[in-house]
């Protein structure tokens, strides 16, 4: 039998689990799994454990867990196993601090096109939110690790982490986050997440400091800032991107800011959109797409039609036309 024969067998084991789940020789089989020199075996087997709800099986998912954690580019390559059997421990919020910590940690470089790869990246950003779960933690010492994973080798444990801070609600988080962002990023796209984090974790003090970023010398960080501004309800958030939407020319620009306002769903940012509609193509193309998302209310759409049919444009109703098949 070949090597693909073989893994496909016990494939096909695993899923004739599934008619009977709680039977002994169902439990013998899924240990058996869990113990596979196999990843890829593994870490189907934790999906399947997870689907059936076998609680029961978390000391043999915990053992596993670490078991991959030995020599681990070579026994779990891409981190399958590791991050599956996390996935199943971070759903049923299991208290495992131990193993959160240690994942947390966790650093697997592997060969890849041009040099190495970091598969363990997306794991230590998991284990950040499952951290979250573990009440025998103290808050400042997930704030502890999150400082370092903010601090991470990769943009996307970066980015993990700064939803993970503003997720733990602590006000220390607020002013982390503040400071990232002054400090910067390499990838804009990590100092946005900062930005919407702290604005959902402190709504009023983050979307004034996020709106001084409106004006920024390096674009990509006004598009950023831009972005998480429309996350926010807060009344100055809209405002903020009103007036940057009045003092620029540029199409791509103006554009991201009418996007930003229709997403903060404000009463003002409706009017404001719609009062932009008989204006030159552009920027009523732009308005229309901003408030597209709004229209599945019957109401919003019905004032979206009135205007555009008042303004008495066949370019205007073409345009409507096509945001409402969108």
């Amino acid at each position: 039998m070949s090597g693909k024969q073989a893994l496909d067998r016990k494939l096909e084991q695993l899923r004739e689990l599934r008619a009977n789940p709680l039977a002994p020789a169902a439990t013998e089989a899924l240990r058996r799994a869990l113990k596979d020199r196999g990843n890829y075996v593994v870490s189907k087997a934790a999906a399947l454990i997870a689907e059936m709800g076998r609680r029961d099986l978390i000391p043999e998912l915990t053992a596993a867990f670490y078991r991959f954690l030995e020599n681990a580019p070579k026994s779990d390559p891409q981190c399958w196993a590791k991050s599956a059997i996390a996935k199943v421990l971070k759903d049923w919020e299991c208290e495992e601090p131990a193993l959160f910590l240690r994942g947390i940690r966790h650093v697997q470089p592997e060969p890849s096109w041009g040099g190495q790869q970091d598969s363990a990246a997306p794991l230590r950003g998991a284990c950040a939110f499952e951290l979250l779960n573990c009440r025998s933690v103290g808050d400042l010492e997930i704030l502890r690790c999150l400082v370092d994973l903010l601090a991470d080798a990769e943009p996307s444990p970066r980015m993990d982490a700064a939803r993970a801070v503003a997720a733990l609600g602590r006000p220390e988080g607020a002013l982390l986050l503040r400071l990232k962002i002054h400090a910067g990023d390499e990838r804009t796209e990590v100092t946005g997440q900062c930005m919407a984090a702290y604005i959902s974790l402190d709504p009023v003090e983050g979307a004034a400091f996020v709106a001084g970023y409106l004006e920024h010398a390096n674009e990509d960080l006004v598009f950023e800032a831009a972005a998480a501004l429309g996350e926010s309800k807060e009344p100055a958030a809209f405002e903020a991107l009103r007036r940057r939407m009045e003092h620029t020319l540029d199409p791509r620009l103006r554009k991201a800011l009418l996007l930003a306002i229709g997403a903060t769903r404000q009463e003002a940012a409706i009017e404001y959109l719609l009062s932009l509609l008989p204006a030159n193509a552009a920027t009523a193309s732009a308005a229309l797409e901003a408030l597209g998302p709004a229209c599945f209310r019957e109401e919003i759409r019905a004032r979206v039609e009135a205007v555009v049919q008042s303004a008495g444009s066949a370019r205007l109703e073409e345009m409507w036309k096509k945001v409402r098949r969108s």
